[in-house]
């Protein structure tokens, strides 16, 4: 079986952003209603891709509430097993981007792909929610409707797969260019951001995906 993805810090032009809509916030209780994603060549959008999800429960009030998905909207479309067939198609060896992903979205995908197909997706990620936090470390909040309000960004729709996934797309362009104005030690043996510690002999520079990456180097 192949290995989970690291998390990249460094930005890169072609990539899929996606999003998901669940019925709760549990990766282990809970089940996809929506999945969206967006691809990005160049830094120029190509193609999308939108489908609800019926997960043969009904969806609780609370996240009807946030997503406004309800149980007659999601009664007539395809189970999980379909719709995640079709998004990792779309998706093929992209390497993802997405908001809170690394916490949220891929431990709901890492799930249903290991239980669905008995495999593990292995596509790089950037979570621009992290990557938020070290270009605009003076937001007192880093959600992606604070993002978009920050970039003069439309938010229209938020809380919809494929709206944030626009949304998400254009705040992930936009921090770009302020990435390219800062300095990111990048560990050179997969991609993750390269941290001080300290050891036993003293501070030394360690990969951020560590115990995955045990790349180190002196300093």
């Amino acid at each position: 079986m192949r290995e989970k993805g690291n998390r990249l810090v460094q930005y890169v032009p072609d990539y899929t952003v996606f999003d998901l809509e669940t019925t709760g916030i549990s990766a282990n209780m809970d089940d996809i209603i929506e999945i969206s994603a967006v691809k990005v060549k160049g830094g120029i959008v190509q193609d999308t891709f939108s489908t609800l999800v019926n997960p043969g429960r009904h969806i609780p009030a609370q996240a009807t509430k946030v997503n406004g998905i309800t149980d007659q909207m999601v009664s007539e479309a395809p189970l999980i097993r379909e719709a995640m067939t079709e998004f990792l198609r779309f998706v093929g060896e992209d390497i993802l981007v997405g908001h809170n992903i690394q916490s949220f979205d891929m431990k709901f995908i890492y799930r249903e792909v290991e239980e669905l197909f008995q495999e593990t997706v292995s596509n790089e990620f950037i979570d621009t929610l992290y990557m938020a936090r070290k270009c605009l470390p003076e937001l007192k909040h880093h959600r992606l409707t604070d993002l978009a309000e920050h970039f003069g960004i439309s938010s229209k729709g938020a809380h919809r797969a494929l709206n944030d996934c626009v949304m998400n797309q254009k705040c992930f362009e936009a921090m770009a260019k302020l990435q390219k104005k800062s300095v990111v030690f990048v560990c050179p043996k997969c991609g993750g951001e390269m941290i001080r510690r300290n050891g036993r002999y003293g501070e030394f520079w360690g990969c951020g995906n560590f115990p995955k990456c045990r790349y180190t180097q002196n300093i």
